[in-house]
């Protein structure tokens, strides 16, 4: 039984790009989708797409490389709102990490964002992780 499938979703993302793979798998919900597609805006990973097998869709997912001295575009990514303590923040209080190389993502009424965009709508909302 999964309690938290956005967080298994980031584990195959980390794990994808620590082991050097060229792309990763992962089911298609929503959300994960949003998320998706910012990480191709920042440029933390190549492309994806959908693809339908019989009764169920999963994300084929090209994991981008050979960015900077790490080999992998995505260094870090973290979950930061958990099942057990939701994070909520208002736009005021959107943090910043790494001195704004970090970008943090976040659930708000007018859909997923990055914290950029969201300070820049003024809304708030569930902080769901960060990446650098």
């Amino acid at each position: 039984m999964v309690t938290d499938p956005l967080a298994d979703f980031l584990t195959i993302l980390r794990n994808g790009a620590v082991a050097g793979l060229k792309s990763v798998k992962a089911r298609h919900s929503r959300v994960r989708g949003d998320i998706l597609a910012i990480l191709k805006k920042e440029g933390f990973i190549e492309d994806f797409e959908l693809k339908k097998d019989g009764t169920h869709s999963d994300f084929h997912i090209s994991l981008k490389g050979n960015r900077g001295r790490s080999g992998r575009a995505i260094t870090c990514i973290k979950r930061l709102s958990k099942p057990g303590l939701r994070r909520y923040v208002g736009s005021r209080e959107i943090p910043k990490y790494l001195g704004g190389l970090g970008i943090p993502i976040l659930s708000t009424p007018r859909g997923v964002l990055t914290g950029e965009d969201a300070k820049k709508q003024n809304v708030g909302g569930e902080l769901l992780l960060v990446v650098w």
